[in-house]
């Protein structure tokens, strides 16, 4: 391994460069007339895996974006298989006027890369790609049979990656899943996530009259829809910060005395949480801490409004339609279809006749906890503290990688969540970033992994 840091250390500046092209590319995958800019990256992509030995590597196309997979089986039959996951494509960059420096000329700034994607999910992934050039071409092979499966619909939903997983089986057959994806508990403290919540997310449509209205010939006399969903929306929750969803709770696995002990340990601070934010204090679910509250209790959140006149000055609307976008976070032992059911039946009922209620689940996964004490979860540990100098630590997450509860279940493969990304990297803001060194850290950490696997399978 000495000769694979070496190495490491020896091509740094390549390695940022190529980080840099790869960032440099659009890949908003959410929005259709940005498709060309998608497949640029992906056969961007392709061709450095190509590049660095992986000839096995091809685009398979589907429905959507196109998946870039690549495999380095050359191990042997008795050596144990990873596959890689990560995503090729990024968030959308709006408010654009926020960000200091352009989103896809990225810059480095106080040791950190700043750049749409640096973070969330190119600079993880990339760390994983170096690694596996480090290995090839210092030793000529892998300590492990390598697969790889980058896609480029993560940040839409990925909505395809499921049916593809299902239909590929065979070709993705692995011991264990190796996804960069996650970030750690704060600042030097490399982390071990082994619990994700999952998603429901829906939006609701109310209309009332069949078209807008004047307010003053019809205010007072017809229902509003801005008003009807506004009330709806309030209802969702009680004063004490519960869902108030009839049976949201009924599969929710609780907290162990011993984990909830564990968060106390973590160097959390209330009152930095809440100056970071520029917010006078916390709310949420009574009863429960904020980490508890965002790692292991289901959240519901209204993600955006629509209707009626937002335009300068005053146009004085009844409107016919008004809309919300609804996230709700899952926890084990949760389902998203179970979840969509229930709010679908919840804002039928509290509506009004006076107007139609539709509600569509526009996407949804189901949440995860990885086992603590997985070969895969130990070889992470190892490697994470050889690379960093430190002793990682567990930590739950509260966003959500849905894709991972389908590797479970379709795969039968545990997966390791061996983030590289910190708390201020404003993934999905802007001035998204990612700090240098873990940049370089984090393809040592791969690199080491490889290794460490390869022993205790």
């Amino acid at each position: 391994m000495d000769r694979v840091v070496s190495y490491i250390e020896q091509n740094k500046q390549r390695h940022l460069d190529e980080l840099f092209e790869f960032l440099r590319i659009p890949s908003i995958s959410s929005e259709p007339d940005n498709a060309l800019h998608v497949r640029e990256c992906a056969l961007w992509l392709l061709d450095n895996l190509k590049s660095i030995g992986i000839e096995n590597s091809r685009l398979m196309e589907t429905p959507g974006h196109p998946i870039v997979y690549g495999e380095w089986m050359n191990a042997g039959p008795d050596a144990p298989t990873v596959l890689i996951y990560g995503h090729y494509d990024v968030q959308p960059v709006d408010p654009l006027d926020l960000w200091k420096s352009k989103p896809f000329e990225p810059v480095i700034r106080n040791g950190k890369i700043y750049g749409r994607g640096t973070s969330d999910d190119k600079g993880q992934v990339f760390a994983h790609i170096k690694a596996i050039e480090t290995h090839l071409a210092v030793h000529g092979k892998l300590p492990v049979n390598i697969k790889l499966l980058i896609e480029g619909e993560e940040e839409s939903g990925s909505n395809h990656l499921e049916d593809f997983i299902h239909s590929h089986k065979d070709m993705l057959k692995c011991d264990t899943v190796l996804i960069s994806d996650t970030e750690w508990f704060a600042d030097g403290l490399p982390s071990i996530c082994y619990s994700l919540r999952g998603i429901s997310y829906v939006e609701v449509l109310v209309t009332g009259p069949n078209r807008d209205l004047h307010s003053g010939t019809y205010g007072g006399a017809v229902d509003n829809p801005i008003q009807v969903l506004a009330g709806m929306i309030a209802k969702l929750k009680d004063e004490y910060g519960r869902i108030t969803i009839p049976g949201f709770y009924d599969d929710v696995l609780d907290l162990t005395i011993e984990e909830r002990e564990g968060f106390k340990k973590l160097p959390f601070s209330n009152d930095e949480y809440c100056k970071d934010l520029d917010i006078a204090g916390g709310n949420g679910e009574f009863g429960y801490t904020t980490l508890e509250r965002t790692w292991a209790r289901p959240s519901l959140d209204i993600n955006g409004i629509k209707g009626g006149y937002i335009g300068e000055g005053a146009k004085t609307v009844l409107p016919s339609i008004a809309s919300a976008k609804i996230s709700m976070r899952l926890v084990p032992h949760q389902n998203h279809h179970d979840i969509s059911e229930k709010i679908t039946s919840y804002l039928n009922k509290l509506a009004p006749p006076t107007v139609k209620v539709e509600v569509n689940s526009l996407h949804g996964g189901n949440p995860v906890l990885v086992p603590r004490d997985s070969k895969g979860v130990t070889a992470a540990l190892a490697s994470l503290k050889s690379a960093f100098g430190v002793d990682p630590v567990f930590m739950r997450e509260g966003g959500s990688i849905p894709i991972v509860n389908v590797f479970g279940l379709e795969l039968n493969a545990p997966t390791v969540l061996m983030g590289l990304g910190l708390p201020g990297d404003n993934i999905h803001s802007p001035n998204e970033s990612f700090a240098v060194d873990n940049f370089y850290g984090g393809i040592k950490a791969s690199a080491y992994f490889f290794d460490e696997y390869s022993k205790i399978v």
